[in-house]
């Protein structure tokens, strides 16, 4: 039988969570499961199924000890801070997501903990800004509260798909060459957020 015939999902999207702040209680927030270094998670999106593949780094990144490997495949990338932690924000990862993930991979910067607003230190327009300076999406949630955690995943698995698309019907010159879609299912626009 053919593979694209047996499989449940329309798409198959490798996300990574990196960030010094609680990203493994997003993580847990969205899957609603204990202990996480990687999962799946199939959601629904604009009538496609699509299965997300989601690695945390459990704090790798202060230690530089991601290789190359972690990120070869990704198509996405979630990058959370700590509202109420500067350091946080400050060694957000950045650098180390800049120099190891090729030039197509969609990100989103989260800042976590929104819902601290006594605490806060970073502010919200601190965040745009940086996500506008990087070319990121940005977006504000709390694990803790549940605030945002499922559209942040969903607002990047959009573009991700969107960008998806785009390679499939010969509209993106960057020459991706590990996305597998299935040409039997028609694409239809769907509304955004």
């Amino acid at each position: 039988m053919n593979n694209l015939q047996t499989r449940n999902y329309d798409y198959l999207i490798k996300l990574l969570l990196i960030g010094d702040s609680v990203k493994t209680l997003l993580l847990q927030a969205l899957l609603q499961l204990s202990v996480i270094d990687f999962k799946i998670r199939t959601i629904e999106l604009d009538g496609k199924r699509i299965k997300l593949q989601i690695w945390d780094t459990a704090g790798q990144e202060r230690f530089r000890t991601i290789t190359t490997a972690y990120y070869r495949g990704a198509m996405g990338i979630l990058l959370v801070y700590d509202v109420t932690d500067e350091k946080s924000f400050n060694n957000h990862g950045l650098q180390i997501s800049n120099n190891m993930l090729a030039e197509d991979v969609n990100k989103i910067l989260i800042g976590n903990k929104c819902d601290w607003e006594e605490r806060r230190v970073i502010s919200h327009e601190q965040g745009q800004n940086l996500a506008e300076e990087y070319g990121m999406l940005f977006l504000e949630a709390s694990a803790k509260s549940n605030v945002n955690v499922d559209k942040a995943f969903f607002v990047l698995s959009r573009e991700i798909k969107k960008r998806l698309i785009d390679v499939e019907q010969g509209n993106n010159v960057l020459g991706i060459t590990n996305i597998r879609l299935d040409k039997k299912n028609s694409i239809s626009k769907g509304n955004c957020c």
